[in-house]
């Protein structure tokens, strides 16, 4: 493969959980739906390696597609790899949900320090990418408007990160 290609692929997952009584006793089962964002296909399951499934198979579908013109033993290849990391998923994702669910609070604080990181990736990436050089040329008047998009953004970060924080306490 000779060009970088970029595939996106988002899921969404909900579960709903439900308490109940049967024979006397007290039973609990978990449920939930996985949505494929870009495709519109939607799941409910009881097991998440279901949704494990569902997953693996519309990123596969991205991956033929994006591969159709390679040779049948580079796609082979190439989906065997995506294939390996999809293991892991299946061995660490069921440990994490059990997790999530048993001390939900622990998890959303790693998950909140995932966010923080990813915007200070973000910061330094936005930093680097920014044409400086141009702007040196800019109107006051562009020099403003920059600065209101800026401060702007500032305040949505600030909002975010204060409804993250509330989350965790």
């Amino acid at each position: 493969m000779s060009k970088k290609q970029d595939q996106n692929a988002s899921f969404m997952v909900r579960f709903n959980q439900q308490i109940f009584k049967e024979n006397g006793d007290a039973n609990l089962q978990w449920r939930g739906k996985i949505s494929h964002i870009q495709g519109g296909d939607e799941q409910y399951f009881t097991d998440f390696n279901d949704a494990l499934v569902f997953m693996q198979e519309r990123l596969a579908e991205l991956t033929s597609k994006a591969t159709k013109d390679e040779s049948k033993e580079e796609q082979e290849s190439i989906l065997q790899k995506s294939f390996a990391m999809w293991q892991t998923m299946k061995q660490a994702g069921p440990h994490f949900i059990k997790e999530t669910i048993k001390n939900p609070k622990k998890q959303f604080s790693n998950l909140q320090e995932q966010i923080q990181d990813q915007f200070e990736n973000l910061g330094e990436e936005i930093s680097e990418k920014i044409p400086f050089d141009q702007w040196r040329k800019a109107s006051r008047a562009d020099y403003h408007k920059l600065q209101e998009s800026i401060d702007s953004l500032t305040e949505e970060f600030k909002k975010l990160h204060k409804t993250i924080k509330e989350g965790s306490a």
